[in-house]
């Protein structure tokens, strides 16, 4: 497969494993706030709200084939995270527990998906 089919086909995961990920939250009792908000030099897959907590949620869709979890989000894609979910929160304003959390979707073909969440994944400050 080419370069951009195979740009094509991950980007079409990550839109599947993003909407799957917010129907999760939703049916655990979360808001969501926001999909792929940008700002700050970045994305916000998700923001959800639940009670006093804030979650600033990146999804990743994984094959079989892919990187481990561990090496998911790097230390570059957290700083502009965090930049991300610092405009967001000059533009909408918000107290309580904020955090990052991290859903790895688990995309095996012809088996049910799973996640692994991440809570407070890493250091936003």
């Amino acid at each position: 497969m080419e370069d951009a089919s195979l740009r094509r086909a991950a980007y079409l995961r990550g839109v599947e494993a993003e909407a799957w990920i917010a129907d999760r939250l939703e049916r655990q009792g979360w808001l969501v706030l926001d999909r792929n908000w940008r700002g700050g030099g970045g994305e916000l897959d998700l923001v959800a709200r639940r009670g006093e907590q804030l979650r600033f949620v990146e999804v990743k869709a994984r094959l079989p084939e892919d990187e481990s979890g561990s090496e998911a989000v790097d230390e570059g894609k957290q700083r502009r995270l965090v930049r991300a979910a610092e405009a967001w929160l000059q533009e909408h304003g918000s107290t309580g527990d904020m955090a990052f959390l991290v859903a790895l979707v688990s995309m095996m073909p012809e088996v049910e998906w799973s996640v692994e969440w991440i809570d407070d994944a890493f250091d936003g400050g």
